[in-house]
């Protein structure tokens, strides 16, 4: 499927998400610059309304529907960041939102899905039988189906990139000498919308995906060439952890991100302690992978010269996970 942009299109959208969003400048770090060896900017998504970047691309899809389909309520699965930001955006547009949640979701998501007025069901463990059972519910309901990253039943994927968008051109807004953006990679819709947006208006920028070891959809798929799908995930960090990308997102990731590199679950561990010791932030796990990858040598191609900004997607961290890393 080809989506064309035009370079006011990511504009528009920024515009449009600036009194919806929380503002979350870059922010310079001398500790990681010495780590990674090249000048570390950190874009803390992670102090995001909602605690996740997730809250663009929900409200965003959301603004783009009819009133048609606003009126039918909407149905999307998740297990966590875009089960709130799409609660929450209903809640804002006054639309009725049911949300399944796999089984094993933690409670403070949950709890936090749940108060912002969304009805939720719990359901399962995978994600492909997850995504079946909404489309039966979708039909049987009439209910406008909504994903975080595919385009099932309507055309909200296009808007959800821009959303996304919008935090590649902030970080060329605050700082214009970025040579590089590392942010990790689940479904591919964050970065791949961070790409179109930031190589439109500086197309020699590079940008890398990191992806942990245990979840490694997308690097296998962009190995072989065609979409694969994982037998088994396993990792710690549950917002990365899909047994398969999108069809779309493979495709964007594969024609507008340099590469995809791997991190382990210690090296995830240790970048979310060192973020909260060194830069005071609470980063959940799968928002550590990018810094993870850049202090651990992972990332190609860079000098000491080099200026990267690194995106740190999100901040909800379960209590007993946190506890589980304390020294």
């Amino acid at each position: 499927m080809k989506m064309k942009f035009q370079r006011d299109d990511f504009a528009k959208m920024k515009l449009f998400l600036k009194d919806v969003v929380n503002p979350t400048p870059l922010q310079y770090s001398r500790t990681f610059e010495e780590m990674a060896g090249c000048r570390v900017h950190l874009k803390p998504e992670c102090l995001q309304k909602n605690g996740s970047f997730k809250i663009r691309g929900a409200y965003s899809a959301l603004s783009s529907l009819s009133k048609e389909a606003r009126d039918r309520g909407i149905i999307t699965s998740s297990g966590g960041n875009w089960a709130q930001g799409v609660a929450y955006g209903c809640q804002q547009l006054g639309i009725k939102a049911l949300i399944v949640m796999p089984e094993y979701v933690s409670r403070s998501k949950l709890e936090a899905t749940r108060s912002y007025g969304a009805e939720t069901l719990l359901y399962g463990s995978s994600s492909l039988d997850i995504v079946q059972k909404v489309r039966g519910l979708s039909a049987q309901r009439d209910l406008t189906w909504i994903h975080a990253f595919q385009e099932p039943m309507v055309p909200t994927f296009r808007p959800t990139l821009l959303g996304y968008g919008s935090i590649g051109l902030e970080i060329l807004e605050d700082l214009p000498e970025i040579d590089a953006i590392v942010a990790p990679v689940g479904g591919g819709a964050l970065i791949s919308g961070i790409a179109l947006a930031v190589r439109q208006i500086k197309p020699g920028i590079r940008i890398f995906g990191a992806q942990p070891e245990g979840a490694a959809a997308m690097y296998a798929s962009l190995k072989s060439g065609k979409v694969e799908e994982l037998s088994d995930v396993k990792t710690i960090a549950d917002g990365l952890a899909l047994k398969r990308p999108g069809e779309i997102t493979f495709q964007l990731v594969r024609d507008n991100v340099d590469e995809v590199v791997l991190v382990t679950e210690d090296e995830i561990k240790s970048a979310m302690l060192l973020l909260l010791e060194r830069a005071k932030l609470l980063v959940e796990p799968s928002g550590a992978v990018p810094l993870a990858a850049l202090v651990n040598g992972k990332v190609p191609g860079l000098t000491g010269d080099s200026c990267v900004a690194v995106v740190l997607s999100g901040g909800n961290v379960d209590l007993p996970v946190l506890k589980k890393l304390l020294p």
